[in-house]
């Protein structure tokens, strides 16, 4: 029961970086690789703020200030230096690796001892139930605020700026700001989920960004695989029960007896499985049902 919840705990923890990346990769249609080095940047601000006596709510919100950071230069490059939005990513992830070397001093840091989101108020929760406490109420407050934005007139420019550029650029809308603003949001909850992860995990590690961008794409495609037609508000829902899914699934695989060292061989096979399903079932010409109420591709 204690590896279920734990896994619950940590798909909540991590449904941010899956969130954060739908906004680039699914609303404005950016392949944002930049969330490889904002997500160890996060962190490493986080612990190295934390060990030097900065509280950790503070530590925590320096790190989503971080990420911000990354993503306006990741934009920035994109949209004034005119360089592809896959190249600009990889030079600013690339560039973040030094930067994470600048802040820590060393590979690595430890809060063994030192004061952190999870031994404060939550101190006293049964084992694991810090981290399903926290993640919830973080995920919950994140996605009411993406919600609130989405709804807004800045934030249906925002979508027009994904569906159709050219559309968006012919009724006025500043389309490059949108792609940096975007591109901030992303990045910022990329560099707050990189620092709950850390001060969970009670360490910050130069090399913990590989692979999460394979992790925020399997809880995106696990929520819209499991859960079919949804409106944009309930997509946001599905890629933190995507993430959550995701978790059980690798928990469900070591329990076979897969060593943790193949985590990100099995993150990869799972994200191919769940990406080629909609191809075997419109081969075997299986449809699923749509919610009442709800159009396909609303």
């Amino acid at each position: 029961m204690n590896l279920v919840v734990s896994a619950i705990g940590q798909g909540l923890l991590w449904a941010l970086l899956g969130l954060g990346l739908y906004l680039t990769f699914r609303i404005l249609d950016f392949c944002d690789m930049t969330v490889e080095g904002t997500f160890p940047l996060g962190a490493a601000t986080a612990v190295t703020a934390i060990t030097n006596g900065v509280s950790p709510l503070l530590a925590t919100l320096l790190a989503v200030v971080a990420g911000m950071i990354a993503g306006l230069i990741t934009g920035l490059l994109y949209t004034k230096g005119k360089i592809p939005s896959l190249l600009a990513g990889i030079l600013t992830m690339t560039a973040i690796y030094s930067v994470n070397l600048r802040i820590m001093g060393k590979s690595n840091i430890s809060l063994l001892g030192q004061p952190t989101l999870f031994n404060g108020a939550l101190r006293d929760l049964p084992q694991y139930f810090d981290s399903v406490t926290l993640g919830f109420i973080v995920v919950v407050i994140i996605t009411i605020l993406m919600v609130l934005f989405l709804d807004t007139d800045y934030g249906q420019a925002f979508i027009a700026t994904g569906d159709n550029p050219t559309m968006a650029k012919s009724l006025g809308i500043h389309t490059d700001k949108m792609v940096i603003v975007g591109l901030m949001i992303s990045n910022g909850m990329v560099g707050l989920c990189g620092a709950l992860i850390a001060q969970n995990n009670g360490y910050a590690d130069i090399n913990m960004g590989i692979g999460t961008i394979v992790i925020a794409l399997a809880s995106i495609i696990i929520g819209e695989v499991a859960f079919g037609e949804l409106t944009l508000n309930q997509r946001l829902v599905a890629v933190t029960l995507g993430s959550i899914i995701y978790r059980i699934i690798l928990l469900a695989v070591l329990q076979l007896g897969f060593s943790a060292n193949d985590l990100n061989l099995i993150s990869s096979i799972v994200l191919a499985i769940c990406m080629m399903i909609p191809q075997f079932e419109q081969r075997l010409n299986i449809k699923k049902p749509i919610l009442k109420g709800v159009r396909p591709h609303e």
